[in-house]
C-alpha cells in the first residue's frame, strides 16, 4: 500500500507517457487523503506472492528526479545499469516496469546533459579543404547541408566549416564530396558574367551537377531545380531554393531581384560579395550613362585617391588614422575602377553615395582647414595668379596630366599656350644637358 502511494505521488510530479488513461482527479485526491504519511526511513512492504520481487529501495525510486542527485557521469551510468536490470526483472507490461522505463529515460537525458563533448569527437576536422570546428551551441536549430535534416544540438554533435559555413552532423562528415568553396574563392576569384548560362539536362546526363543523383523535370526520381547563377540543375538536397542577387544581372541589367540558386552557389556568392573583382568600365561602360549615382561615386573615389598623398605624408593624419574610415572598402584608396557586388548593392540603395560624401567632406576639411602642413601643399593658379589656394580635388580646378600642377578650370582651357610648369621643367632639362662652353674645356 505504501509503495502505491509513493507511485501516485511520482505520477503527479512526472508525466508517464505510457499511461494513456489517467485516473480521475477525485480518486487521486481521495487516495491521498486516506493514505497515512510515510517517512523516507520506512521500508517498502513486501509485494503480493503472485508478482515477482521488485528489489528497489527509495534511492532507486528517485533516480534522476532531483537535479543535484548525481554530479558525475560515472554515477549516472551506474544508476542506468541498475535501472535496466530492474526493468528486466519486472513483469512485462506491468505498471512498475513502465515507471522504471520512465526513470531510465530521465537518467539518460541527465547523462546527455552532463556528458563532456570532448570525450568522443575531436574539436577540429579537416576534410576536402574544409576546416570543421565542433559547435558547442545546443539551443540553435540548424539544418545539415549534407542530409538535409534538422540538427538537434542537445543530443547530436555537429560541425561548421570556418571557411564556407558548411554545417553537418558528425556522422555526415565522411560523406561530404564537395570541397570547400573558400578554396575556389582564394584561387579563382571571379564571377560568371553570363546571365543563367543554361546548357540543358542532357549535358549533365540527367544527373545533379553536385552529387550526381538522378533528376528530371517531372520530379521522378527527384525534382530538377535550376540555379540561376550557374544555369545548371541540382537535386532537392543540393538546391534548397535559396535566394541571392546574381552579379551578371546586376552589371548588365542593373537588376537586383534575388533569384533561386543552389547551396554551393549561395555560399560562393556570400564569400565573394565584398571582393572587388568587377571592372565596370570593361564589362559594361554604358552603365555609367544609365545610373547617375555611379558617376557621382566614381568622382568621389577619384577625389579620395587625390587626397591619399596628403594623408600619407601628414603626421597628424597618420595619428588620426583618417584612411581607416574606408577600412571596409580598402580598394577605394587603391583604384577607382574595381567594384564589389556589395558596392553596387549599396549604390543601388543610396547608402554608398551618402557614406562616401561624408568621408570626402571629412578628408577635405582636414586638408583645407585643420592641417597647416596639408594647406602648405596647395597650388596657386600660374595662369591668372589670383584666387585662393587650389587643391586637385576641388570641383572648379583642372590638373595637368604631365606635371600634376593645378589651375582654375576656366584658365586652363582658355589658355592656348602650354602649361607654365611644364615649360619651366623643359628649360631646366635643356640647361642641364647643354654642351659645355670653351671655358670649361680650357
Amino acid at each position: 500500500m505504501e509503495y502505491d502511494e509513493k507511485l501516485a505521488r511520482f505520477r503527479q510530479a512526472h508525466l508517464n507517457p505510457f499511461n494513456k488513461e489517467p485516473e480521475p482527479r477525485q480518486h487521486e485526491q481521495r487516495a491521498s487523503e486516506e493514505a497515512p504519511e510515510v517517512t523516507s526511513e520506512e521500508a517498502l512492504p513486501e509485494l503480493p506472492p503472485g508478482e515477482p520481487e521488485f528489489c528497489c529501495t527509495e534511492r532507486v525510486m528517485d533516480l534522476g528526479l532531483s537535479e543535484d542527485h548525481f554530479s558525475r557521469p560515472v554515477q549516472l551510468r551506474q544508476a542506468i545499469e541498475e535501472c535496466k536490470q530492474v526493468i528486466l526483472e519486472l513483469p512485462e507490461q506491468s505498471e512498475k516496469q513502465k515507471d522504471a522505463v520512465v526513470r531510465l529515460i530521465h537518467l539518460r537525458l541527465k547523462l546527455q546533459e552532463l556528458k563532456d563533448p570532448n570525450e568522443d569527437e575531436p574539436n577540429i576536422r579537416v576534410l576536402l579543404e574544409h576546416r570543421f570546428y565542433k559547435e558547442k551551441s545546443k539551443s540553435v536549430k540548424q539544418t545539415c547541408d549534407k542530409c538535409n535534416t534538422i540538427i538537434w544540438g542537445l543530443i547530436q554533435t555537429w560541425y561548421t566549416c570556418t571557411g564556407c559555413c558548411y554545417r553537418c552532423h558528425s556522422k555526415c562528415l565522411n560523406l561530404i564530396s564537395k570541397p570547400c568553396v573558400r578554396s575556389k574563392v582564394s584561387h579563382q576569384a571571379e564571377y560568371e558574367l553570363n546571365i543563367c548560362p543554361e546548357t540543358g539536362l542532357d549535358s549533365q546526363d540527367y544527373r545533379c551537377a553536385e552529387c550526381r543523383a538522378p533528376i528530371s523535370l517531372r520530379g521522378v526520381p527527384s525534382e530538377a531545380r535550376q540555379c540561376d547563377y550557374t544555369g545548371q540543375y541540382y537535386c532537392s538536397h543540393c538546391h534548397w531554393n535559396d535566394l541571392a542577387v546574381i552579379p551578371a544581372r546586376v552589371v548588365h541589367n542593373w537588376d537586383f531581384e534575388p533569384r533561386k540558386v543552389s547551396r554551393c552557389s549561395m555560399r560562393y556568392l556570400a564569400l565573394m560579395v565584398s571582393r572587388p573583382v568587377l571592372r565596370l568600365r570593361e564589362i559594361n561602360p554604358l552603365l555609367f550613362n544609365y545610373v547617375e549615382g555611379l558617376v557621382e561615386i566614381r568622382k568621389l573615389r577619384q577625389d579620395i585617391l587625390l587626397m591619399k598623398p596628403y594623408f600619407i605624408t601628414c603626421k597628424e593624419a597618420m595619428e588620426a588614422r583618417l584612411l581607416l574610415q574606408l577600412q571596409d572598402r580598402q580598394h577605394f584608396v587603391e583604384n577607382d575602377e574595381m567594384y564589389s557586388v556589395q558596392d553596387l548593392l549599396d549604390a543601388h540603395t543610396g547608402r554608398l553615395g551618402c557614406s562616401l560624401t561624408e568621408t570626402h567632406t571629412l578628408f577635405a576639411k582636414h586638408i583645407k582647414l585643420d592641417c597647416e602642413r596639408c594647406q602648405a601643399k596647395g597650388f596657386v593658379c600660374e595662369l591668372c595668379r589670383e584666387g585662393d589656394v587650389l587643391f586637385p580635388f576641388d570641383s572648379h580646378t583642372s590638373v595637368c596630366t604631365d606635371c600634376r600642377a593645378v589651375f582654375h578650370r576656366d584658365c586652363y582651357y582658355d589658355n592656348s599656350t602650354t602649361c607654365p610648369k611644364c615649360a619651366r621643367l623643359t628649360l631646366r632639362k635643356q640647361s642641364l644637358f647643354q654642351e659645355p662652353g670653351p671655358d670649361v674645356d680650357a
